[in-house]
């Protein structure tokens, strides 16, 4: 009997990963059973529950195995000063690593649009729960230092400021990965967030991209060396005032 190596067992699992990842986007979670994942591996269904618990697990091993847009947002928007720019950050790397890294952007493509919350995959919904609610937690938190930054009392309280952002970029995702030709998610993105900060009082200050990833296919090219200006006719950015809540 051949013994197994610890870099075999992890090639094993790296391959069941890949497999897993294919036929999630090319037929839906509940459509891939774990044989068909074990088949186009070249293993067995045994090795399957060697590495993983069940689908659920697996898929969130899956997740977990690539930084996803929203998580490595959070993380760039760390070495920025403010506030303010620290939230535009976040938003604007998401979009970035949508439009630029292929690997993320089919895994959150499958996350978001390919998979059921039933049955034994409601282990998945409480892991992409935890990670909305972090998430929102990080930009409530951001607005109210940058609101007391600004000397302004939001319009809103925090956590709808948050939540509404929040529904800007899963919105602008959402509709880019239905038709990535259909606009450039980076530009129409930003143009989008800043109108949104305006409306909340904010004025805008020029932040640069975070560092860019593999360079992104031509339908989805991302400025990366400097944020999209305003549209033409756009309004002034509201200077920061005193408002009640």
């Amino acid at each position: 009997m051949v013994r197994r190596t610890k870099a075999d067992a992890e090639a094993t699992r790296s391959a069941l990963l890949d497999a897993a990842e294919q036929l999630f986007q090319a037929n839906g979670v509940s459509r891939t059973s774990l044989q068909d994942i074990a088949s186009a591996a070249g293993t067995t269904r045994g090795a399957i529950y060697w590495h993983f618990q069940d689908k659920a697990d697996l898929f969130n091993a899956m997740m977990d195995r690539v930084t996803l847009p929203m998580e490595q947002s959070i993380n760039a928007a760390q070495a920025v000063e403010t506030p303010l720019q620290r939230i535009r950050i976040s938003v604007l790397t998401a979009l970035n690593k949508t439009a630029t890294d292929e690997q993320a952007r089919r895994v959150f493509l499958i996350a978001t649009q390919q998979v059921e919350f039933n049955g034994e995959m409601l282990a998945v919904r409480e892991h992409k729960l935890a990670w909305r609610d972090e998430y929102l937690r990080y930009l409530t938190e951001e607005f109210q230092t940058a609101a007391a930054d600004a000397g302004f009392a939001l319009p809103v309280p925090a956590r709808v400021a948050a939540l509404g952002l929040k529904a800007v970029l899963t919105g602008m995702l959402d509709n880019w990965l239905l038709d990535t030709r259909d606009f450039d998610l980076v530009k129409v993105g930003t143009q989008v967030m800043d109108r949104y900060l305006a409306g909340l009082g904010f004025s805008l200050i020029a932040a640069p991209l975070a560092a860019p990833g593999p360079r992104a296919p031509r339908h989805a090219k991302a400025a990366a060396d400097a944020v999209p200006p305003a549209p033409a006719g756009s309004p002034t950015p509201a200077r920061s005032r005193k408002r009640t809540a």
